[in-house]
């Protein structure tokens, strides 16, 4: 007994003899020996190497891709072997130099005709250069990424072909960020840095932790005298971004707008152009345009369409006689006495527009607004203001003018509460509140008024501009963005029904009757003002705009037309008018052929058409010639005929061929039109170089499967 239990001490006693060596052991590798183990880690594992996470797509209102990741490559030569076995290297060094040496003439040519924007000559003193000083990693086309196709057409010349181990050609693996309609809408997507995936602007800066993923990492390591590559950390790819633009809303607006600015009158003129349309219900942005003059023409340079603050002149006085309005000071009838179109307020003269010819005399103030006298909306306010600015001002603020929107981009309006000293203001003078009453000494971006005629369309629901309205996961909904009320209701209901009505004559009657037309109503309010530069306002210089919405009856969308231009003529009405009335035209037809109700084109007075696809087209350009409405000729193998039904007042096509899903011809196109064109034809598209569509993966006419994948080249 007395013999077991000696033996079980004794076993006991030896293994914890045991365990405390090996804790000792471990404690001093772990403490003592430290850097031993350091150096060895060191010598065996290279640093962290970053995965890096695909960048979000953003996408449309209706799905279609607007900007995209395309992988890309930096392509170089090594020009040195390196081996450790001496022989073999010499050996492999004299075969890539005497191949280079013998075929560097077919490789500049081939490099020249995959990249015609260089010559072969060029292309050979680069390689030669490379050659001269020994390099491991010699960018055959510095500054310049490749795409996967032009990769490709490389592999297949002299040399290029061979393995890296034997001729030396590599890539540096990259990603692009594609616009795949080009310039449209290139503002308000924005941009990001060059060759790095920082977010610069517009929405790639505003949702760019969404957009941008998380990077993975991986190291490499010696295993049996091989380094190897071990993936510590996968990549988190980032989300898309479902925006608000409607890409032929945007389309319609940015080539409503080149077209006016194409006129002789504003060709020269013009500095900058605006153009906003915005979804009534929603607040959604379905276009925003923001042009500037370059020496080469046009271009969206900057986003002044929610960044510039502009004085926003005559637009502005509808907020001053809401004001009025709701203080119960005038009605719509309420005269005043306009004189003959010049004013002394109080020692500085106040102009209306027409003061050449005597003014306008007596005016209700329906007409003061429908003629945009700048003396009956100031004389107005000034009358019941001018010893309290204060409560103007907070008028101006309860009615959603000059409040901030907390938008993701975007600057703030400026529109200053008087800082009243006793008896005196400190930053406030007699004339201040007249002149800020009709649009001056106030500053607002077009997006701020776009928002304040928005809530007098939606029945006096202010709606926050919103620019996105989904977060997506591989076709996965993850949140969405929704509608945000700023105001509940910006005045009475009897204030909002006199400004609803009198803006509708603005256009019927007064001075905006150039931005209706024939097929709906439309509402909205003109505005010129002189621009202010260096403290003074000058002489010739001149921001003109009209901003409102449409139909009247039952709003769907608000626009804003703002052009900044020198000289005269310069109208709001006149100049702005006819752009927003060929914006809200198209869309409301392309809505309405979309499937939309009729009746949202058309009032009492006319007849809605729907897009001819195909027909006699020589009736088909009669009927619609007579009623002065859009139509679009498309060529048909077979024709049929065209009538107008007299009871429904609608065409009646009969005899064409049902059209089929194929795959549209898009050779020649711009990548705008090409894109478009082939994602209503439902499928996905992947985009290769810059310029005009060269040559499509799917033939034209072959019958088209949604979601196949087309890939279009562009040269």
């Amino acid at each position: 007994m007395r013999g077991n239990k000696l033996k079980l001490w004794t076993l006991f006693a030896l293994f914890l003899i045991g365990g405390l060596y090996i804790l000792g052991t471990a404690a001093y590798a772990m403490v003592v020996k430290v850097d031993y183990w350091t150096k060895v880690k060191d010598k065996f594992t290279h640093d962290s190497i970053v995965i890096p996470a695909k960048r979000g797509d953003i996408l449309s209102s209706d799905g279609k891709i607007m900007v995209t990741t395309v992988p890309a490559y930096y392509i170089m030569l090594d020009f040195v072997v390196i081996d450790k076995d001496s022989a073999q290297r010499a050996a492999a060094q004299q075969w890539r130099d005497s191949a280079l040496a013998r075929d560097i003439d077919s490789i500049s040519t081939g490099l020249a005709h995959i990249f015609p924007e260089k010559s072969a000559e060029w292309f050979k003193a680069r390689i030669l250069e490379g050659k001269r000083r020994g390099s491991h990693a010699w960018r055959l086309y510095p500054g310049r990424l490749v795409t996967y196709e032009e990769f490709l057409k490389c592999k297949k010349l002299p040399l290029l072909r061979e393995s890296f181990a034997r001729g030396g050609f590599h890539f540096e693996n990259k990603t692009q960020r594609k616009k795949l309609y080009g310039s449209l809408a290139w503002r308000t997507l924005g941009d990001l840095y060059s060759d790095s995936d920082a977010a610069k602007s517009g929405l790639e800066w505003c949702y760019d932790t969404l957009l941008r993923g998380k990077n993975g990492y991986s190291h490499k390591s010696k295993v049996r005298n091989k380094w190897l590559q071990f993936v510590d950390e996968e990549p988190v790819d980032g989300h898309d971004l479902v925006s608000t633009i409607d890409v032929r809303m945007q389309d319609i607006t940015e080539k409503a707008l080149l077209d006016k600015l194409s006129e002789p009158e504003l060709s020269q003129t013009t500095e900058k152009a605006v153009a906003i349309l915005m979804e009534v219900a929603t607040g959604d942005i379905k276009a925003l345009v923001s042009l500037t003059r370059t020496s080469s023409g046009f271009r969206e340079i900057q986003n002044d369409a929610i960044n510039a603050l502009w004085e926003p002149g005559s637009t502005f006085k509808t907020g001053s006689m809401m004001v009025a309005m709701e203080d119960g000071y005038i009605t719509p009838t309420t005269r005043m006495d306009c004189e003959r179109g010049v004013y002394n307020m109080h020692g500085r003269m106040m102009r209306d527009h027409n003061w050449r010819h005597g003014g306008y005399k007596e005016l209700t103030v329906t007409e003061i607004l429908g003629q945009s006298s700048n003396i009956g909306v100031s004389k107005i306010i000034d009358k019941y203001y001018h010893d309290n600015p204060e409560k103007y001002v907070e008028g101006l603020y309860k009615v959603g003018v000059g409040i901030k929107y907390d938008l993701t981009m975007g600057a703030d309006p400026k529109v200053r509460m008087p800082i009243r000293e006793g008896r005196h203001y400190q930053n406030w003078s007699p004339t201040t509140l007249a002149w800020m009453s009709i649009g001056y000494e106030v500053q607002l971006t077009p997006l701020n008024t776009l928002t304040f005629y928005n809530a007098i369309a939606n029945n006096g629901k202010m709606v926050r501009p919103r620019f996105a309205t989904t977060e997506m996961d591989k076709g996965k909904v993850v949140r969405e963005f929704p509608v945000e009320v700023i105001k509940e209701q910006i005045c009475s209901k009897q204030t909002l029904t006199n400004i609803q009505t009198i803006l509708e004559k603005v256009v019927s009657e007064g001075l905006g009757r150039k931005a209706g037309n024939k097929k709906f109503k439309v509402s909205g309010k003109t505005g010129t003002a002189q621009v202010a530069e260096n403290g003074s306002y000058a002489a010739h210089k001149y921001m003109v705009t009209f901003c409102g919405y449409f139909p009247s009856e039952a709003p769907k969308y608000s626009c804003i037309v703002c052009i900044y231009k020198r000289g005269l003529p310069a109208s709001g009405g006149g100049q702005c008018g006819p752009v927003f009335s060929k914006i809200s035209q198209q869309v409301m037809y392309e809505g309405a052929g979309r499937g939309q109700d009729a009746s949202l084109v058309s009032d009492s007075t006319s007849v809605f058409v729907p897009q001819v696809a195909c027909g006699n087209m020589g009736e088909t350009r009669r009927l619609l010639s007579m009623m002065e409405v859009p139509w679009q000729e498309e060529g048909r193998d077979a024709w049929g005929s065209v009538e107008m039904d007299s009871s429904t007042h609608e065409l009646k096509i009969t005899g064409c061929e049902v059209e089929t899903n194929t795959v549209p011809n898009v050779v020649g196109m711009g990548a705008r039109d090409a894109v478009y064109a082939l994602q209503d034809a439902g499928l996905t598209v992947r985009v290769e170089g810059t310029g005009r569509v060269r040559k499509q993966s799917l033939a034209a006419g072959t019958e088209s499967a949604r979601g196949k994948t087309i890939v279009i080249n562009l040269k």
